[in-house]
């Protein structure tokens, strides 16, 4: 493979759009890289199995279920895996989906805001790195939310639609080697008002906070002393954020 090849060099093509879902074939070798074009995701998705309770209740293992929604290559996987939930993931990318599979995630090929699952079937559904790249947030939100069983859990991490997330985001992150160019179109970041607003009307009422890796730890990934970088908290939700919330009991 040559240097200049997209996959190689963790870059897209400038043949594709911005937010092409066809990047995500174009790049599915760096999913489970671990320095790779997707290795902020991995980051994320530690941070995101943290906010996941383990299963309770009699019977836990076998019917707890965890509903991963626009799961990629399966990332959350080895962060949920012995809480007893069986991890169903659903995305459109089928090569991102056989590898989902192959770390032990129960493949749904569907769009997020078409989940082909029933009502209520869900313990917990988790939103990691997904809601920025629909168009249609509150069909995305209301599917999310038809997914969760009175009481469940609802984990959300996405960018805020300001004007700082698209700075850093999309105008700095893209200088980098290893961000993806294109990988995202700031007209879909998130707007934190609607995504509030949409759950609510479901009946899940969310807490949000801000994340960014941790300074750190970043600092001693670059120069190979760590291999993974924690995500922490900060003052401000106006990049990236965590969202979380319970939906009501009937």
């Amino acid at each position: 493979m040559q240097p200049s090849d997209p996959v190689r060099r963790g870059r897209i093509g400038h043949s594709r759009k911005r937010n092409d879902p066809a990047q995500y074939d174009d790049l599915a070798a760096h999913w489970w890289d671990p320095r790779g074009a997707f290795v902020m995701l991995h980051w994320l998705a530690a941070a995101r199995g943290a906010l996941v309770p383990p299963a309770t209740g009699e019977g836990a293992a076998e019917d707890a279920v965890l509903v991963d929604l626009g799961c990629g290559a399966g990332l959350l996987a080895p962060h949920v895996a012995g809480k007893g939930y069986r991890h169903v993931g659903v995305d459109v990318t089928a090569s991102a989906l056989a590898q989902a599979r192959a770390h032990g995630v129960a493949s749904v090929r569907g769009s997020v805001t078409q989940v082909p699952l029933r009502d209520g079937c869900a313990d917990v559904v988790v939103a990691g790195e997904i809601l920025e790249h629909v168009a249609d947030l509150p069909g995305a939100v209301a599917e999310a939310c038809r997914l969760l069983r009175p009481g469940g859990l609802l984990v959300i991490d996405t960018l805020a639609a300001t004007a700082l997330a698209r700075l850093v985001a999309v105008r700095l992150a893209e200088r980098l080697p290893a961000v993806p160019k294109g990988i995202h179109d700031p007209d879909l970041f998130v707007d934190r008002t609607v995504l509030v607003r949409e759950c609510a009307r479901h009946g899940v009422e969310l807490t949000l906070r801000g994340i960014a890796p941790s300074v750190p730890d970043l600092a001693r990934w670059i120069v190979r002393r760590l291999d993974t970088v924690r995500m922490a908290s900060v003052p401000t939700t106006a990049i990236l954020f965590q969202a979380v919330g319970r939906k009501a009991l009937l």
